[in-house]
């Protein structure tokens, strides 16, 4: 079965997406040298909220009844946001932003492992744990065998954005 051409503007958006989602790693970067790590997430996630809100206005869209949404709201929020975004900058403040970013990417990595844990017709098969053990060896060597035999700011910065990672797979989970 032959399957059919990703048409152009799907790759034009895919690469927008990267650019933005890079994008944000830098731009902790440089707020970092004005402003603290708290402050940085807020500005990040009060700018979002906006743009978000501006769009919902525009597109004149409906919203859900907020009593039964808003516990749904509440983990998503913290899930996909708060913590994630916390514990990245913080990390940035002890790690490059490439680093960050590589560390990010083990989001899907993470995600495999928690919908097998929690959905039973997401099960872990043998070439699911080998992709996903070949992931991690591949984050380990982008970290350094060294670095996992110490236990100091950059090796914590390092785990803190893996706990970002796992969050956002949370948050997909869910």
């Amino acid at each position: 079965m032959r399957q059919s051409p990703i048409p152009a503007r799907a790759w034009a958006l895919l690469l927008l997406l990267a650019l933005l989602w890079g994008a944000s790693f830098l731009a902790n970067r440089r707020a970092l040298e004005e402003v603290g790590v708290l402050t940085t997430v807020a500005v990040r996630v009060g700018l979002g909220a906006a743009a978000l809100w501006l769009w919902v206005g525009v597109r004149r869209l409906p919203l859900p009844p907020l009593r039964g949404a808003l516990p749904a709201f509440l983990a998503m929020g913290l899930l996909n946001n708060a913590i994630p975004f916390t514990l990245i900058v913080w990390g940035q403040t002890r790690i490059d932003s490439g680093l960050a970013a590589i560390l990010n990417a083990t989001t899907a990595l993470f995600a495999v492992a928690v919908a097998a844990a929690v959905h039973a017709d997401e099960r872990m098969t043998g070439r699911k744990a080998l992709g996903v053990a070949t992931g991690f060896a591949g984050v380990a060597l982008a970290i350094g065998p060294a670095a996992l035999l110490t236990l100091d700011l950059a090796a914590l910065a390092q785990l803190a954005v893996l706990g970002a990672a796992l969050s956002y797979a949370c948050a997909a989970v869910f």
